[in-house]
């Protein structure tokens, strides 16, 4: 059962404006890469389902994290079916995310009042998840659907859009500095964040000042 309602879970992803995102077989690496995340300031966090048993690591992440840090709010992504996705609310996923739109998903997370951002690519896409209760609309693959113009361009006659280009955002000040400014209520960062060299190394320290250097960034291209 999730700790955090939806509407929480959305004020705080929209207040923030980041929401790293990884995947570790590892569940004591996945641990210091969410605490790393948290310190940085980032307490919504993506855990995907990508890997072959991702499902038993996320629910011993879960429970290490509620004793480590209860303010952050887990969630899984990469998720393609409703079956998936029930699997993880019932290990606690505070919300669920996809690389593109199931309206099954979107059902299955009403009902239980957890935030659904499904992948969309086109402005059809997105008006269609809105229709289902999408309040955060996840534009997926980020850079290839038209990078920040796109977001700009479908923000022009739907000013409500609330986006979050994934795929394509780097951990720069220009690259987040231009989503922001273009019209993105949030981004999401995997690699760029949490990048494989400073995972082999363990350089958790680094992931939570590149973090903390993200979240700056987005709130100093939002007071522009």
């Amino acid at each position: 059962m999730a700790r955090f309602m939806r509407l929480e879970v959305i004020n705080t992803l929209l207040d923030i404006g980041l929401v790293p995102l990884f995947y570790n077989a590892e569940v004591e690496t996945s641990v210091e890469l969410a605490s790393a995340c948290a310190r940085g300031g980032a307490k919504v966090i993506e855990f995907t389902n990508r890997g072959e048993l991702a499902y038993p690591v996320f629910t011993e992440l879960i429970k290490r994290m509620v004793k480590a840090d209860p303010t952050v709010i887990l969630g899984v992504g990469s998720i393609l079916d409703a079956p998936t996705a029930a699997l993880y609310i019932a290990s606690g996923a505070n919300f669920v995310v996809g690389p593109s739109f199931n309206p099954e998903i979107a059902r299955l997370c009403n009902r239980r009042k957890i935030l659904y951002m499904p992948g969309c690519a086109t402005e059809t896409e997105i008006s269609t998840a809105e229709e289902f209760g999408a309040e955060i609309c996840k534009i997926f693959p980020g850079e290839t659907v038209g990078g920040p113009a796109f977001v700009k361009g479908v923000m022009a006659p739907c000013p409500w859009h609330r986006l979050m280009p994934t795929g394509g955002v780097d951990a720069t000040e220009a690259s987040v500095s231009e989503w922001i400014k273009a019209g993105a209520a949030a981004v999401g960062m995997g690699s760029k964040l949490v990048s494989a060299q400073a995972v082999k190394d363990k350089d958790y320290d680094g992931i939570a000042k590149k973090t903390s250097d993200c979240v700056a960034w987005i709130r100093k291209a939002r007071a522009k």
